[in-house]
């Protein structure tokens, strides 16, 4: 089987798991936010969240633009023509993440991509549910290597 191109995504996805753990470790210390710590952020804090919005974000999307579609094809489920919800079926169906928990993720993602001052309250939820959750997340990439990994011994 040729792995390559999975392979390059998954280096990738590595790439922006380092720099979620180092940011969710650095933040650690104001979770949870709350309104209060989120008005006295420092500057390197706020940068911080951004980096953990961003890197979220780009994991997320590599993971279901990309990974998701080429492990299948590597397992011998044909993608070509499948919608976005039959491939997180036949994903959810190898037990590496449930429809509920990806759409959950998604929500929260497009909700924090978007900074309106009068949605603060949610935006302190959305933070709060990433830095909870990020790790969760990583654990979706490491279930497809691990899986992998069976397949190529």
């Amino acid at each position: 089987m040729e792995f390559n191109r999975l392979k390059n995504y998954l280096q990738e996805a590595q790439l922006h798991i380092e720099r979620l753990k180092d940011v969710i470790n650095r933040l650690q210390h104001l979770y949870p936010l709350n309104l209060h710590k989120f008005q006295n952020l420092s500057a390197e804090e706020k940068d911080m969240l951004d980096v953990l919005a961003f890197r979220f974000s780009k994991l997320q999307d590599l993971i279901g633009a990309k990974i998701f579609r080429e492990f299948l094809n590597q397992t011998g489920f044909i993608t070509e023509g499948k919608t976005f919800l039959e491939v997180l079926r036949e994903i959810e169906k190898e037990g590496i993440i449930d429809i509920d928990t990806w759409s959950d993720f998604r929500k929260v993602r497009n909700l924090i991509s978007y900074e309106y001052p009068f949605n603060l309250e949610e935006r302190i939820e959305a933070i709060n549910y990433l830095i909870e959750n990020a790790p969760n997340l990583i654990e979706v990439v490491e279930r497809i290597e691990a899986k992998i990994k069976r397949i190529r011994d």
